[in-house]
């Protein structure tokens, strides 16, 4: 099933990282703290090339990406928008400055019956200081995610010499790593409860994200002694279907209680940490909606554990 989709979609992550790689190595390092410019350009080209790819095999199927050109079309964007093209031909050589803006703009598709869910680059800030982010692809078809691919070129699991890995899950045929260069596909499981160096808990690195300290107080409820690993973006979720993590939480912050989650912040990463046996669900134990809106408007934070100390979790938040 879906396997045209798997090979397009892999396709096109694998281009995309190449792009937003090439971007990440021409940042000076005196821009990284105030200048996002570099984010823009790798977004925006990240966006064109994966809505390219996937307009031309599948037409009909609406993209939901992040971004979209009308900023990019006025005549003060001209620099950033040549910036984007030249960049986007080192991967599509005949591309123009027009097409550019309109392969961005195939992803201004909305939710449907089947359509496909797009974020260029999931960690803006890890981007910009050389960490971690993700470029997330994630295919949904009546009401549930049926693909999901994760890019996460920064991502170095076992500590070997290969860094970037590709996350690549469909429905009820499991979850997979294998490296950004090419190579063995590894099929992944998530961690039992007594792996003692296995059995920790991931968040985000950035505070405003979720309620850190709340997040903490969990994960020492369901017996998590060790520190946090704080990671930018869905390669939170690439560690916990790889057996590095158990618990991925992101609870509302106190700062924005009335915060909602975005789909494509989470379709493609729910899938792969959920084939490989994980369980993914907002704090009240409700399952993601991912088909209704953009925003998951009906969720509050998400709680994504190795399945056996979910309901645990739960408890625990709910008490």
């Amino acid at each position: 099933m879906y396997q045209k989709e798997k090979e397009i979609a892999i396709s096109a992550v694998l281009q995309a990282s190449e792009l937003c790689q090439k971007v990440r190595q021409d940042i000076p390092p005196a821009l990284e703290k105030q200048d996002k410019s570099p984010v823009t350009v790798a977004d925006f080209g990240s966006q064109a090339i994966i809505c390219k790819a996937l307009k031309d095999i599948f037409p009909d199927t609406p993209i939901v990406g992040e971004e979209d050109a009308t900023e990019l079309r006025q005549p003060e964007q001209k620099n950033t928008l040549t910036k984007i093209t030249e960049y986007v031909k080192q991967i599509i050589d005949n591309a123009s400055e027009n097409q550019v803006l309109d392969w961005i703009d195939y992803g201004n598709g909305k939710v449907s019956r089947r359509f496909w869910t797009l974020d260029p680059i999931d960690g803006t800030k890890g981007f910009l200081r050389q960490d971690q982010y993700a470029i997330a692809l994630a295919l949904i078809e009546d009401g549930e995610v049926k693909l999901g691919v994760l890019g996460c070129p920064a991502l170095n699991i076992n500590q070997t010499q290969e860094q970037g890995c590709i996350f690549v899950a469909v429905r009820g045929e499991g979850s997979y790593r294998m490296p950004l260069n090419g190579g063995e596909m590894t099929k992944l499981q998530v961690v039992s409860n007594d792996d003692v160096q296995r059995f920790r808990f991931v968040e985000s690195v950035e505070a405003s994200h979720g309620d850190q300290e709340r997040q903490n107080a969990i994960a020492q409820a369901v017996g998590i002694t060790s520190q946090s690993v704080r990671v930018d973006s869905q390669a939170k979720y690439g560690i916990v279907a790889s057996g590095e993590a158990a618990l991925y939480l992101r609870l509302p912050s106190p700062k924005y209680p009335d915060y909602r989650e975005n789909i494509w912040d989470h379709a493609a990463g729910a899938i792969v940490v959920e084939e490989a046996g994980g369980k993914v669900t907002d704090m009240y134990g409700n399952p993601l909606d991912f088909f209704t809106a953009t925003k998951m408007m009906e969720n509050r934070g998400v709680v994504v554990s190795n399945s056996k100390i979910h309901e645990k979790v739960l408890e625990a938040l709910n008490q």
